[in-house]
């Protein structure tokens, strides 16, 4: 059944517009705070955000819904989303609420939620806050001696600087690497640079100016020519570009060529199998990632489970099986020794870990296989149920066929924008470009016809 608010990464939208708007984030914070509400504590919310002008609004208002509720809330302004989870478990809070639109351009934002040991809420427990929205929660309101009290804690983000910084290994320093960062002009414009820098490094860095409008904007991991650029001018070792809200992270080699997260998880996972710290005989990826990476991990006598998309499903399935490496082609990238969410600055010193012990240069560290082509491409779509549509079926039902032994393709609807996403890989790439287009153009048709 489709879900009215939440997608695949909470509730996101395009703000002041449904879903985003005020008031349903202050019904947000009333039903959260309702469901979580349990005991005789004194019951707690930590909100972070990025630096979306919107993110002053919602806030406000979250905070409006959770007080009402009878929660004290935290407020820790703008901090990656790791952090958010992080300070949830540690400032023993109830709940753990992030404003953030991730990748997407400023005027989306977004609310993700993370219960009180810092993992993402079930699909279930988000059914239970839908159920909740559209009702009248008068009743649920605390007595006017009960209603919560809001403080502002912006030191506490030097509390994830330090968590940051233990997770590089402790016989590694960043002493003699010159890191270029670009933070998106996002939720890590502080906290990234100051964490390189005291742990050695020469730090440039650029998407570190937020005015509240360019967040993402040509820069950042969804724009990572910027970073290229940088790595060439200042001749840095390596580039780290961090999306709006730092849980996802790409590498820029010394070249200014572009590091997806699937080379980084077969870095990464080499490393820890090489160490014995590797858990669960292999690795967590989506349906998403390179069929290069699959027979890599093969080839290395390791495993590659894949989930639908999502870091959620990815985390779910790491925990359900004793996996500590998953993530995303994206970038979002989840190491649970370390974390319960994708970390982009932690996964970035697993890898300057790695550069530094093997003494190569990051170009020889992380290229680990050769991708299989893969193409990528996205129809836009605002009404109606194009893959429903029996020609789109079975033109699909023909691709499959045809690329059954040599390849895989994928088509699913975005959870987080109007796309339904069309991928297909293969050893071919014109037969996998072919196909691809094939598709987008029988999709498009169906949806013109809708």
């Amino acid at each position: 059944m489709k879900r009215k608010y939440f997608g695949t990464d909470g509730i996101r939208g395009q703000s002041n517009m449904f879903p985003m708007t005020p008031d349903l984030a202050m019904r947000v914070g009333i039903a959260v705070g309702t469901i979580f509400r349990n005991g005789d504590h004194r019951h707690r919310v930590v909100i972070g955000k990025d630096t979306r002008l919107s993110g002053y609004m919602l806030e406000n208002a979250m905070v409006a819904g959770f007080t009402a509720a009878g929660l004290d809330v935290f407020l820790l302004g703008p901090i990656p989303t790791p952090g958010v989870a992080m300070l949830t478990r540690s400032l023993r809070a109830d709940i753990g609420v992030m404003i953030s639109a991730s990748h997407n351009p400023f005027a989306d934002n977004g609310i993700k939620l993370f219960g009180p040991d810092g993992y993402k809420l079930s699909d279930e427990m988000e059914s239970q806050i839908e159920d909740l929205l559209d009702k009248d929660m008068t009743a649920q309101l605390a007595k006017s001696h009960e209603i919560g009290r809001a403080k502002r804690v912006d030191g506490d983000i030097y509390r994830y600087i330090e968590h940051a910084k233990r997770t590089l290994p402790r016989d590694v320093t960043l002493q003699g690497l010159r890191v270029a960062i670009d933070c998106a002009n996002g939720a890590a414009y502080k906290v990234a640079p100051l964490a390189l820098w005291e742990l050695g490094a020469d730090v440039v860095t650029i998407g570190n100016e937020p005015n509240g409008v360019n967040i993402n904007l040509d820069c950042g991991s969804t724009h990572p020519e910027a970073l290229a650029k940088k790595v060439h001018e200042v001749r840095a070792d390596i580039g780290i570009a961090l999306d709006g809200d730092a849980d996802r992270v790409l590498i820029v080699d010394e070249n200014g060529s572009v590091i997806d997260g699937d080379q980084l998880m077969a870095v990464i996972a080499d490393e820890w199998a090489s160490e014995g710290t590797l858990k669960g005989g292999g690795i967590v990826a989506t349906v998403m990632s390179n069929l290069g990476l699959e027979r890599y991990l093969t080839g290395r006598g390791l495993d590659l489970h894949r989930t639908k998309v999502g870091d959620r499903y990815v985390v779910e399935h790491m925990r359900q099986n004793n996996f500590n490496v998953g993530g995303e082609q994206s970038g979002h990238i989840v190491l649970s020794d370390f974390g319960t969410t994708g970390d982009g600055l932690v996964a970035a010193l697993q890898i300057l870990a790695c550069v530094k012990r093997q003494g190569r240069t990051v170009s020889e560290v992380c290229n680990r296989f050769e991708p299989v082509p893969q193409i990528l491409k996205n129809v836009r779509v605002s009404t109606g149920k194009p893959l429903e549509d029996s020609v789109v079926r079975a033109a699909i039902a023909d691709a499959e066929a045809e690329l059954a032994k040599s390849g895989r393709l994928l088509i699913r609807p975005s959870g987080t924008e109007p796309l339904i996403r069309v991928m297909a890989e293969g050893d071919d790439r014109a037969q996998v470009e072919r196909i691809v287009n094939e598709l987008i153009g029988v999709i498009g048709s169906a949806r013109s016809a809708a």
